[in-house]
C-alpha cells in the first residue's frame, strides 16, 4: 500500500477521533455546564466594542512608560493583530473549510445559540482566539517592566474570550486551541523582535 494511502488513512482516524472528542466537549460546554449568569455575560465578554476601555488603558499606560517608542510599540501591536487576523481569516479558515457548530448539520438542533445570529463564515481556526491571543503574549512579553507578574492576566482575559466562543455556540473547543496556538505564536515573535529592536529585556 502506498505511503500517501496510509498517511491519509491515518490522519483520517485520527481527525475523526479528535473530531468525536470536540463534538462530546462542545455540547458539555454549550449545553450542560451553563448557567443564566454565563449567558447573559458570554455574548457581552466576547464582543471586541466591550474592551474598547481596556485598549484606550494600554494606550495611556504605553505613552507613559514607551514614552517615545509608544508609536513603535502600537505599531507593532497594528502588525501583531492583522498577521493574525488576515492570515487566519483569509488562509487557514479557507484552505480548512469547517463549518460552525450553528451551521452544523448533525448539531445545529442542540446548539444553544446565544447569539443573534450564526455568522457564515468557517470556524477553524477561531479569529477571536488567534486575535486575543496574539495580542495577550505580546502584551506579557512587552510590559514586564509595568506589570510585573500581573501581566499574566492577559492570558486567562484572552482564554475566557476564547471559553465564551464555545460557550455562545460559534466554535468548537479544537477551534479555539488552535487559534490561541497561532496568536501565540504571532504574538511571540512580534514581542521578541520589538524587545529586540528597543533594548527590552526578554524573559
Amino acid at each position: 500500500m502506498p505511503i500517501q494511502v496510509l498517511l491519509l488513512s491515518f490522519f483520517g482516524e485520527l481527525w475523526s477521533g479528535l473530531s468525536g472528542w470536540d463534538r462530546w466537549l462542545f455540547l458539555k460546554i454549550n449545553t450542560a455546564l451553563t448557567n443564566p449568569l454565563f449567558d447573559s455575560v458570554a455574548p457581552w465578554w466576547r464582543e471586541a466594542n466591550t474592551w474598547v476601555p481596556l485598549y484606550l488603558f494600554l494606550v495611556i499606560f504605553g505613552l507613559l512608560n514607551f514614552r517615545k517608542r509608544v508609536g513603535f510599540w502600537i505599531v507593532f501591536v497594528v502588525i501583531t493583530l492583522v498577521i493574525t487576523d488576515q492570515v487566519n481569516s483569509h488562509l487557514i479558515k479557507i484552505w480548512v473549510a469547517r463549518p460552525r457548530p450553528c451551521r452544523d448539520e448533525v448539531l445545529a438542533t442542540q446548539v444553544r445559540l446565544l447569539l443573534t445570529n450564526c455568522s457564515g463564515t468557517f470556524s477553524f481556526p477561531s479569529s477571536h482566539a488567534a486575535n486575543h491571543f496574539g495580542f495577550a503574549v505580546f502584551l506579557v512579553m512587552t510590559l514586564k517592566h509595568v506589570f510585573g507578574k500581573w501581566r499574566y492576566i492577559f492570558l486567562v482575559w484572552a482564554a475566557s474570550i476564547c471559553y465564551a466562543q464555545v460557550y455562545v455556540g460559534i466554535h468548537y473547543p479544537l477551534d479555539v486551541i488552535a487559534g490561541a496556538l497561532f496568536g501565540t505564536f504571532v504574538g511571540y515573535l512580534t514581542a521578541r523582535l520589538f524587545n529586540k529592536k528597543t533594548g527590552l529585556i526578554y524573559v
